[in-house]
């Protein structure tokens, strides 16, 4: 299996609002910048989508070390808050729907392909790839500001 690294972030100017995800994917000492956006979105929808569409951007099965600064993503995998929203019908608890389970059954599906390992990093800190994921993430939410 190759092993590849990936960085993501979201951004949301409003929220809900413009949106936009940058990614970056690392392999071998090759590079790739993936972005973008929609008009009418949140934070934690363009935080789940820059995943999905960094995972979706792989032609075979491989072992990833994901990055990124959403706890809402790290915390829902590593914690396994997902499988449980997902086995109660998406719901977080008995009146409470979870969020965005469109793309929670898209990325979990992408996760029996990929063996993915979820690492949280400090958002807009010392980490020059999530910064330049947050550059390309926010250069796709102003496309859709109006």
């Amino acid at each position: 299996m190759k092993h590849i690294t990936i960085y993501t972030d979201g951004a949301c100017s409003g929220n809900p609002g413009p949106g936009g995800w940058g990614a970056i994917l690392e392999y071998n000492g090759h590079m790739k910048e993936l972005s973008g956006g929609e008009e009418m979105t949140t934070n934690n929808r363009m935080e789940l989508t820059g995943v999905i569409e960094s995972l979706l951007a792989l032609k075979e099965p491989c072992e990833v070390a994901l990055f990124t600064d959403s706890r809402y993503v790290v915390d829902a995998i590593e914690k396994e808050w997902v499988y449980k929203w997902r086995d109660n019908g998406w719901m977080r608890n008995k009146k409470e729907k979870a969020l965005n389970p469109d793309l929670w059954e898209v990325l979990l599906s992408l996760l029996e392909v990929h063996k993915v390992t979820f690492n949280w990093v400090k958002g807009h800190a010392t980490n020059p790839k999530n910064n330049r994921c947050d550059e390309l993430a926010v250069a796709e939410s102003k496309k859709y500001a109006r």
